[in-house]
């Protein structure tokens, strides 16, 4: 579970960029001296949330977002916009560095967002506009996957009319169970477009079941978005714009009971939130 929960909270608790860091980008070998390097020239996170890989993640004058660890923490993929089209990232640690991060989802037309990998690691799952029919037509924002093969990734594959509708599916997070949490406008009305809500998935046999929406405790009729489970389904942390904010979207979180409830989702105050969008 500590490794999973890294991949969210590097985002939320981190520090400096370290010379080290930028000597690997460069070429240089990683050494045990460089436990750092582990976590991208970082050290464990802390309780204050600062700026996550300065220049090797995040870069100054670029949007990134949706960061997702392996479990052995030798893998990462992420989220960038540029020049306002989303773009996969994805880099490895090898011998002790990390490589220069590559894109492995881009196109001409479509975004690529929101990386997130399945329980087992054989999936990537994303959201893209990409339409369905191989045109170049833009469409609404659905639930896509790629799965791993002895050479490489498939081609995108549609998660499915369980999942995806003809609104917006956002974000992606995954119980061990496989059990999905996701974000979907598709009860928005048409003067409230940001009314996402946040729904779950169970799987059998590999493909999902039809998502339900979760209760009053989780969702209102203002956005709530970019969610993350814990692996156990003992939490779950998410993205509301409510008017005990401190700024354009906060961290929010809530806690299930053993009857299976979730709690009244709360801020999670100053520390983490700022007057920006968290």
């Amino acid at each position: 579970m500590k490794k999973i929960v890294f991949a969210i909270i590097t985002i939320i608790l981190s520090f400096a960029c370290t010379s080290e860091l930028k000597e690997a980008v460069e070429g240089s070998k990683g050494s045990s001296k460089d436990n750092q390097m582990t976590y991208c020239g970082e050290t464990e996170p802390g309780k204050v949330a600062r700026k996550f890989a300065p220049e090797f993640i995040s870069k100054k004058d670029r949007n990134e977002f949706g960061i997702c660890f392996s479990k052995n923490g030798k893998e990462l993929f992420f989220g960038i916009d540029k020049n306002g089209k989303a773009e996969t990232h994805y880099s490895k640690w090898v011998d002790g560095v990390w490589s220069k991060p590559e894109a492995i989802l881009i196109d001409d037309v479509f975004s690529f967002n929101d990386p997130m990998l399945s329980p087992d690691e054989n999936r990537l799952y994303f959201i893209s506009d990409k339409s369905l029919d191989n045109s170049k037509n833009k469409k609404d924002y659905d639930i896509w996957y790629i799965e791993k093969n002895d050479k490489d990734w498939s081609e995108p594959i549609n998660a499915g009319t369980n999942i995806n509708t003809s609104s917006n599916e956002y974000f992606i997070s995954f119980t061990s169970e496989n059990k999905m949490y996701f974000s979907s406008n598709k009860e928005a009305t048409e003067n409230n477009n940001n009314n996402f809500d946040i729904y779950s998935s169970t799987s059998s046999n590999n493909k999902f079941n039809t998502a339900v929406k979760l209760g009053a405790n989780i969702n209102t009729n203002r956005y709530e978005a970019d969610v993350f489970i814990a692996p156990n389904e003992s939490y779950i942390i998410f993205c509301a714009r409510r008017s005990d904010g401190f700024g354009r979207g906060d961290l929010y979180i809530s806690f299930k009971d053993e009857k299976g409830n979730w709690s009244p989702s709360k801020n999670m105050g100053e520390t983490i939130n700022s007057k920006n969008h968290e």
